[in-house]
């Protein structure tokens, strides 16, 4: 079955849940799609948990306790959140490749290193044979691909990273990791009657914007 990953380099629940993914290769055939998460939420009308006061402090304590749950090693970067521009278009430079993705992921959360700049990410271009960071950075290509693959999650109905969709269903966030395990093992799990319902349940009241 196929499968996409839909992830954002700001996002220390998707460093979580890498490892997860890497793993499920083995039943899935996962494609993971880089995508800029603000576009997303601004898509939607939405602040991300790291930009509202006391939700903020609380994930980032979240994510701690989840790294320390899983034995992860975790450091957050200098700054949170930060710009992921570039980390994302150094990915897809380096061909969206699962090499990339955790060499970027490793530097960041597990290093804490920052990742803003060409010159922050210089090194781990280095190592994935890009020698010209700043060019591969620039490259209109590599931004039109970024602005696809952000079009296509939102169009796929993409709300939030880390996002697994397969078979029809969506998965969000690190928390749902265990919700997908399960469907691996029962792929008929969400195919019931109360589950169908729970999909068209109507609203009670609309809180005006």
């Amino acid at each position: 079955m196929h499968a996409h990953w839909y992830f954002d380099f700001v996002s220390p629940f998707s460093y979580l849940q890498l490892g997860k993914v890497l793993e499920w290769q083995d039943r899935l055939d996962i494609t993971p799609v880089p995508i800029a998460f603000g576009a997303v939420l601004k898509h939607h009308g939405q602040l991300g948990p790291a930009e509202i006061p006391g939700k903020r402090e609380f994930t980032y304590r979240f994510v701690q306790w989840q790294a320390e749950r899983a034995g992860a090693t975790l450091r957050f970067p200098p700054q949170h959140p930060f710009n992921s521009l570039a980390a994302l278009r150094l990915c897809i430079a380096a061909g969206t490749t699962w090499t990339a993705i955790e060499a970027i992921f490793d530097h960041l959360w597990r290093g804490g290193n920052a990742g803003v700049t060409a010159g922050d990410l210089a090194g781990v271009a280095a190592a994935l044979g890009i020698a010209d960071v700043e060019k591969a950075l620039a490259d209109p290509a590599v931004k039109d691909a970024l602005r696809a693959n952000t079009d296509g999650a939102i169009a796929a109905g993409v709300f939030g990273v880390p996002t697994l969709e397969a078979g029809g269903e969506v998965f969000w966030g690190n928390d749902a990791t265990p919700m997908i395990e399960d469907w691996l093992a029962h792929p008929r799990h969400f195919d019931t009657d109360e589950y169908r319902r729970l999909a068209a349940l109507p609203s009670g009241v609309e809180r005006r914007r």
